[in-house]
C-alpha cells in the first residue's frame, strides 16, 4: 500500500521477530535461543571488533562483558567520564523476582505484573526473558560490592514499587543507579586496563556507517577540539538512553538527546512506538519559565508517603498543616482501593492532573496555555505527605530510608519534608519507544544492536518503576554478550570492512556539510530558546493527554518552528572548538523531526493504552480504553527520504501466556 493516510504516513508490510524459537514453551525460549546461536571461539574474539555507543547500565555493562570475553571494543561517551552517565541518577531501585518476603512473587508474576503494567503492549518473550535473568543481575551486583540495604540480620531488604503487590525492588537508599552505575564502571575500567576496551571520552556519535547493508561504524565529533573521525567494526550496539528532551523540560539530565539512534534511523533502522513516553508522577513541580530541567523524587517515596490535594479549592491556599483530616482527599486510596498510592505511574500522573484540573492543585500558581491556545494561571501541584508514617515509624526509619531524598528536596524548595508534606507533579521521565529489535536485541538493519532505553522491547506502553535499571542490566550484562556472538560468527568471513569504502567518505561529508550550514546561522534566537518552544509544543499536544485536533496542529507548528529555526536561529562559536551550541543545535534538529514522528504516531494510535493517552478513548471511569481489536501491534516506523512521509510496519502482538484484559487497579 503506498497512498498517503491522513496526509501523514504511508502503510508498509508487516515484519516479525524470528529469533524467539517458539517450538518450546516461553520458559525455555532463552536457554533455547542460547543453545542455536553461532559460537565464537576465544582466539577468533580477539579478531573482532565492536563499537559500544554510550556507557550507562546498558553500554558500560555491554562493553565490559564483550570487552571481558575477549572482543576488541570501542566504547564511546559524550561525558568526561564514563561514570557521568545519566544511569547514575536514577533513584529507587531496581525489580528482581527473588521472592525474599515469600510474598508470593516468582519470574511468572514479574513477568505478568510488567506487561500489565505496559497495558499488554509489550513482546511477551523479551518481557518473559528479562523476568528471567533479573535475579542474576541482583547475584552479580553483589559480587562486584554494591551496597544494596540490608534488613537487620544482613539479608538483602526489598520494598515495593507501583502496579504491584509484592516486595521486589532491591534499593541502595534513594541512590540506586548511582551504586549500579559505579559497578558497571568498575567492570568496565577493569577491561580498559587489560587492553580489550578502548574508551572515546567527549565523542559524539554524530553518524551511523553503513556497508553493503551492515552497520560497520559510526562518525563522531570530539567535544573537545571539533575534529570529525569516523571509526569502523564488525558490529555496533547503541545504549544511548531515551529521548525524553524532546519536551526540553524533563527529569533527564540536560545532555540526553535521541542523536545516536535517530541518526540511525535515518538510514534505515525502524522507530518503535515512539509516542509511548512515561511522565512520571512524583517530581518537584516547574516554579517558572526559565527553568532548564525538572528534578525526580523517587517512586519509592509512595511506600510511605501519601498523595491527597484538598477537597474545597478555596482551602488550596491554606497551610496543609492547618487542613483537617476529613478535608483532605486522599484521591489514589479513594480510587484505587486495591494499590492506593502504588497504581502504575501513567495512572497517578493523570489523576494529578485531573485534580489540578478541577481547581484542586496546590503551590504557587504558573502560567500555562490551554488547549485553545489562551493563557491561564494553574497550580500544578499535589501534596505527598509523611506525618503518617513519621508518627508510625518514627523520623529516623523515615531518614534511614529516604534521608538523601528529604534532603535534596529541601536544598531545591526550601520546605522541609518532615515538617510539612512534599508538593509534587509529574513530569517527563523515561521514553518506553525506541528503535526496533527482535529478540536478540538487533535490529533491522544487520549489525546494529541496541540496548537498555534506547530500544522498545521491554515495557509496552508505560514502564513500572525500578524495571529501566533491571532492563538495562539484563541487556548488558546477560543477553548482548550472549545473542551478538550469533552475528559475529558471520563477519570472521566478510572480513573487515574498506577503510576507503565510498560509503565512509560519504558519511563523514554529510555531517561536515551539515555543521557547516549550522554555523553560517547569524539569526537572532538561541538554540535554547527553540528547544523552549518545541518543548511547549509537545507538552501541550502530545503530552499527559492527546486528540486528534491538537495533534494535527502540533505537527503544523512543528514543521514552522524548523523552518523559524533555519532562517533565525543563532550559533556562536567555531566548529573546531568547543561548542555547546552547535552541540544543541545538532541535537535539536533531530528532535524536530522526531516529534513530528511522535506526534504522527500518537495520531494514528486512536486509542488509549498506557502513557499514550487518547482524550476521545476512555471509559466512562475516566481510565485508558486500548481498541485490541485495531491496535494489537508495535508500530516500526521507517525513515522515507528528507521530506518524505514515514513508513508504518506493524508487527503483531501475540498473546499465549497472558490473557489480554482491560487493566484494573481499583
Amino acid at each position: 500500500m503506498t497512498e498517503l493516510i491522513d496526509g501523514l504516513y504511508i502503510e508498509g508490510e508487516k515484519i516479525a521477530d524470528t529469533k524467539a524459537p517458539h517450538s518450546v514453551p516461553i520458559d525455555r525460549r532463552w536457554e533455547q535461543r542460547k543453545f542455536e546461536a553461532k559460537l565464537v571461539n576465544p582466539a577468533n574474539r580477539r579478531k573482532l571488533d565492536i563499537i559500544v555507543v554510550g556507557s550507562g547500565l546498558a553500554g558500560g555493562a555491554a562493553a565490559a562483558s564483550l570487552g571481558e570475553q575477549g572482543y576488541n571494543v570501542k566504547c564511546f561517551f559524550y561525558q568526561d567520564s564514563a561514570r557521568r552517565a545519566h544511569s547514575i541518577a536514577a533513584q529507587g531501585g531496581i525489580n528482581a523476582a527473588k521472592n525474599y518476603r515469600n510474598d508470593g512473587d516468582s519470574t511468572y508474576r514479574l513477568f505478568y505484573d510488567t506487561v500489565k503494567g505496559g497495558d499488554y503492549r509489550a513482546r511477551e518473550d523479551n518481557v518473559y526473558r528479562l523476568a528471567e535473568v533479573s535475579a542474576n543481575i541482583i547475584d552479580q551486583c553483589v559480587a562486584q560490592g554494591v551496597p544494596f540495604a540490608r534488613e537487620y540480620g544482613g539479608l538483602l531488604d526489598n520494598r515495593s514499587f507501583g502496579g504491584v503487590q509484592v516486595s521486589r525492588t532491591f534499593y541502595a537508599r534513594g541512590q540506586t543507579g548511582q551504586q549500579l552505575l559505579i559497578g558497571a564502571y568498575q567492570a568496565l575500567e577493569r577491561q580498559v586496563h587489560a587492553g580489550t576496551v578502548k574508551e572515546y571520552r567527549r565523542h559524539e556519535m554524530v553518524e551511523l556507517i553503513i556497508v553493503d547493508g551492515r552497520a560497520r561504524g559510526i562518525v563522531t565529533r570530539d567535544m573537545a577540539t571539533g575534529e570529525i573521525e569516523t571509526f569502523t567494526a564488525d558490529a555496533v550496539v547503541l545504549a544511548t538512553g531515551g529521548y525524553g528532551n524532546v519536551f526540553f523540560l524533563s527529569t533527564n539530565a540536560m545532555g540526553c538527546n535521541a542523536t545516536a539512534i535517530w541518526r540511525a534511523h535515518r538510514k534505515g533502522a525502524y522507530f518503535a512506538n515512539p509516542c509511548y513516553t512515561q511522565i512520571h508522577p512524583t517530581c518537584i513541580p516547574q516554579s517558572g519559565d526559565f527553568q532548564s530541567k525538572l528534578t525526580l523524587m523517587s517512586e519509592s517515596l509512595r511506600n510511605d508517603g501519601r498523595i491527597w490535594v484538598p477537597k474545597r479549592a478555596e482551602d488550596c491556599d491554606k497551610d496543609p498543616r492547618d487542613i483537617p483530616e476529613e478535608d483532605r482527599d486522599y484521591y489514589l486510596e479513594r480510587i484505587y482501593p486495591a494499590f492506593g498510592n502504588l497504581v502504575p505511574r501513567d495512572i497517578a500522573s493523570r489523576q494529578a492532573k485531573n485534580m489540578c484540573d478541577e481547581g484542586r492543585g496546590v503551590g504557587p500558581a504558573i502560567k500555562e496555555r490551554d488547549a485553545s491556545g489562551n493563557e491561564r494561571m494553574m497550580r500544578r501541584g499535589v501534596y505527598l505527605d509523611f506525618s503518617e508514617a513519621i508518627g508510625r515509624l518514627g523520623k529516623d526509619a523515615v531518614s534511614a530510608r529516604y534521608g538523601n531524598l528529604f534532603e535534596m528536596y529541601q536544598r531545591i524548595t526550601g520546605d522541609d519534608p518532615y515538617e510539612v508534606p512534599m508538593r509534587i507533579y509529574p513530569a517527563v521521565h523515561y521514553t518506553m519507544g525506541g528503535l526496533w529489535v527482535d529478540y536478540d536485541l538487533e535490529s533491522n538493519v544487520p549489525g546494529l544492536y541496541v540496548g537498555g532505553e534506547a530500544n522498545f522491547s521491554d515495557h509496552g506502553a508505560n514502564r513500572l518503576g525500578a524495571s529501566a535499571l533491571m532492563q538495562g542490566l539484563a541487556d548488558g550484562y546477560f543477553v548482548l554478550p550472549d545473542t551478538m556472538n550469533d552475528y559475529l560468527a558471520d563477519m570472521l568471513r566478510l572480513g573487515k570492512v574498506d577503510p576507503n569504502a565510498p560509503e565512509i567518505a560519504e558519511a563523514k561529508r554529510s555531517v561536515e556539510e551539515r555543521i557547516a550550514r549550522l554555523m553560517a546561522l547569524r539569526g537572532t534566537r538561541s538554540v535554547d530558546d527553540f528547544h523552549m518552544a518545541l518543548g511547549r509544543i509537545m507538552w501541550e499536544y502530545c503530552g499527559m493527554e492527546r486528540r486528534d485536533a491538537g495533534l494535527r496542529e502540533a505537527i503544523k507548528q512543528i514543521r514552522a518552528l524548523k523552518e523559524e529555526f533555519w532562517r533565525d536561529a543563532r550559533i556562536t562559536g567555531k566548529a573546531d572548538e568547543l561548542n555547546q551550541a552547535l552541540e544543541k543545535a545538532g541535537r535539536l534538529l533531530d528532535f524536530f523531526e522526531l516529534a513530528e514522528l511522535m506526534c504522527i504516531d500518537a495520531l494514528h494510535r486512536r486509542e488509549s493504552c498506557g502513557g499514550h493517552f487518547r482524550g476521545e478513548s476512555q471509559t466512562p471511569e475516566g481510565e485508558a480504553l486500548r481498541h485490541d481489536d485495531e491496535f494489537l501491534y508495535v508500530g516500526a516506523w521507517e525513515w522515507g527520504g528528507e521530506g518524505q512521509p514515514p513508513i508504518l510496519h506493524r508487527e503483531d502482538l501475540i498473546y499465549k501466556d497472558i490473557e489480554l484484559k482491560q487493566r484494573s487497579y481499583k
